[in-house]
């Protein structure tokens, strides 16, 4: 009895990780000082590991989530139409910070989104 107490003590003590399900806005800025490019991303984590949504006007496919080490991390896979584009990123905080891969196009693009509608 006393050892499911102290484990039901110990689960509320536990400090949830947020998941960064809900609306992003993406800063895809390549170079400092170039004019910011933002771009949207929806995340909607789902119960089974799963996520969709939409990033860069895209629909999320193949997206997955997982919360580990104190962070909550998603990867997917988009599309422009032709090629896929592959995106990995984790919530610490109040921010995501992410990586698009495009194999195609020959480029890595690092990237930090906040929270908020992109108008």
């Amino acid at each position: 009895m006393i050892a499911v107490l102290l484990l039901a003590l110990a689960e509320v003590a536990t400090p949830v990780v947020p998941a960064p399900a809900g609306d992003w806005i993406v800063d895809l800025t390549s170079k400092p000082g170039d004019s910011p490019y933002r771009q949207p991303m929806r995340l909607e984590l789902k119960p089974d590991g799963t996520v969709t949504g939409k990033f860069y006007r895209s629909d999320i496919q193949a997206g997955r989530w997982k919360t580990d080490r104190k962070r909550t991390c998603v990867g997917f896979r988009t599309t422009d139409g032709a090629v896929p584009y592959h995106t990995a990123a984790c919530q610490t905080g109040g921010t995501v910070t992410g990586q698009t891969w495009a194999e195609h196009r020959n480029f890595l693009l690092n990237w930090n989104a906040v929270r908020g509608v992109l108008r």
